[in-house]
């Protein structure tokens, strides 16, 4: 960083010129003057490359069929659009641009998540080497990267993957707007808000933790004149602008979607809900880096921390709280606080690296990496290997396929009987989902069943059944380990076949879900639609 650059920078003192904001805490043996953080970023490199190597060949071997989120997200990318009923479209433009360069596969599908948590772990990196020095920012990175909610991650598609980068991204250009005059940061920032909010609206928070940062730092207040901080605001705002007006033409879907996840109806003191998302925090983070999060909190709430650990437990300690409220008032899946560990390892690491505890780093990296081969051992015998475990965890994932070959097999049934099906009908979005992808090619329509005035899917958004879309229908249920339902429309969707005047059933049929689960699917004939 050239002189008169750190001169210049807002919201320093003097005597901070010329320095990392974190030059104030290191003592003079830092580990980053040490000879061996030289070829600190050598080795990360090293690992990281093997790392992916590793979990691109588990996806290679994976034996699981998509999860319903992940067919619908496939479902979205045949038809990329500024916005899908409860996602921004970050996700589906990911799945187009991976499929269409190595095909529709189950592993082509989720190939970015590995390779996208490989850059977020290089984002870390760069901003451990900016806040504290390259030695820890290398071992931070490969903490990261080794994460147990990464490693389960990286195995599937999902929106939190490109979000953890965007996030990691913006808290990089932030940090750098303390130490520069330049405009890099803040086009770095901007930048990263509008990717991440493109990814889910989970990015907003970091706004709010900015803010909360901004307001318990003095000396960093004068950031709020700077006006590279409002260019890059404005910024991620015009890059979600599409997706807003997308919203705007279709009621806003998404905002109604998240309202509807919230869940603040009803008794709203869940004590046990609380509890619950804390504990499975141990798991999502690692239990020896979430017990080092809640001391170093419980310490900063005693005594002051060190400017740079200021800094990341204002993008990590208020997230975990929000969220655990909101688990109190409702409830919270473990991933909602996912973006809170991308600072949150970089703290954890840093303050055991300061206090020279290898041990504790050392058992969390052996203790993950271990679970990262059980991981992917499970993925490539999921189904071929009965597991002692009711239910099987694995159950969700298996068994699709088989579903969609049973849904093939009448249909063709009925073509040969020379009475077609003029579509396929669900009442649910998962099966919706998977019926799209594993019959990808079949030419009979898969509808999905509207359950009452306003659509509560996507499906139910674009491709609802109507009184134009023919008749017969074959309407496919399903009951046994069945994905969890989306509440709104399980709660409406009443009895599909009241509304038409005939209904038969022609098939009932008992389908594999690995080896210790089974689904059974019926299969029913549907004509005379009487209106909704």
């Amino acid at each position: 960083m050239d002189q008169h650059a750190a001169s210049s920078s807002p919201g320093r003192s003097p005597s901070a010129a010329g320095r990392s904001p974190s030059a104030a805490g290191r003592s003079p043996s830092s580990p980053g003057r040490s000879p061996a953080s030289s070829g600190a970023p050598v080795w990360l490199l090293a690992a990281l490359g093997l790392l992916l190597v590793v979990r691109v060949g588990a996806l290679v071997l994976n034996r699981t069929d998509l999860f319903f989120d992940e067919a619908q997200y496939w479902a979205w990318a045949q038809a990329p659009a500024w916005g899908y009923y409860s996602k921004p479209p970050l996700i589906a433009w990911i799945i187009a641009l991976a499929t269409g360069i190595c095909g529709d596969s189950e592993a082509c599908i989720r190939l970015p998540s590995p390779i996208l948590h490989t850059a977020t772990a290089l984002t870390v990196f760069a901003l451990g080497a900016r806040l504290y020095d390259t030695r820890t920012g290398a071992l931070a990175a490969a903490a990261f990267a080794l994460l147990p909610g990464v490693s389960l991650s990286a195995g599937i598609i999902s929106t939190d993957v490109p979000l953890l980068l965007a996030w990691a991204l913006a808290l990089l250009g932030f940090a750098a707007l303390f130490e520069t005059a330049l405009w890099w940061p803040a086009l770095l920032l901007g930048a990263a808000l509008a990717l991440g909010l493109n990814a889910k609206y989970a990015m907003a928070w970091f706004v709010l933790c900015a803010g909360i940062y901004l307001m318990a730092t003095p000396a960093r207040r004068t950031m709020l004149k700077d006006a590279r901080l409002w260019a890059a605001l404005a910024l991620g705002v015009a890059g979600i602008v599409p997706n807003l007006l997308w919203n705007k033409a279709h009621s806003f879907a998404t905002f109604a979607h998240t309202a509807d996840n919230a869940k603040w109806e009803g008794a709203l003191l869940h004590p046990a809900k609380a509890f619950e998302f804390l504990a499975s925090q141990f798991g999502v983070f690692g239990p020896l880096y979430f017990a080092g999060l809640l001391m170093i909190a419980w310490r900063g709430y005693k005594t002051r921390l060190p400017e740079p650990d200021r800094l990341l437990m204002a993008f990590c300690g208020p997230l975990v709280a929000i969220i655990t409220v909101q688990a109190f008032l409702s409830r919270a899946h473990p991933n909602w606080a996912a973006v809170a560990y991308v600072s949150g390892t970089l703290l954890v690491v840093a303050t055991l690296v300061r206090e020279l505890s290898w041990g504790w780093l050392k058992a969390s990296y052996g203790l993950h990496a271990a679970l990262l081969v059980v991981l992917a051992a499970a993925t490539s015998v999921a189904g071929a290997i009965k597991l002692p475990l009711h239910p099987d965890p694995m159950s969700r994932t298996l068994g699709w396929h088989e579903i969609a070959d049973a849904t093939r097999a009448e249909l063709a049934a009925a073509r040969a009987r020379g009475n077609p099906y003029a579509a396929v009908m669900t009442q649910n979005r998962s099966v919706t989902a998977e019926l799209l992808y594993y019959m990808r090619g079949e030419p009979t329509p898969v509808l999905a069943w509207r359950s009452g005035p306003r659509p509560h899917d996507h499906f139910e958004l674009s491709r609802p059944f109507t009184a134009a879309s023919g008749e017969p229908v074959l309407l496919v249920t399903l009951k046994g380990v069945p994905p969890p339902a989306d509440p709104l429309t399980q709660a409406q969707a009443g009895d599909v076949a009241s509304a038409f005047a005939r209904a038969e059933t022609v098939a009932e049929r008992q389908l594999p879900a690995g080896i210790n689960e089974t689904r059974r699917v019926t299969f029913l004939a549907l004509s005379g639609y009487k209106g909704p």
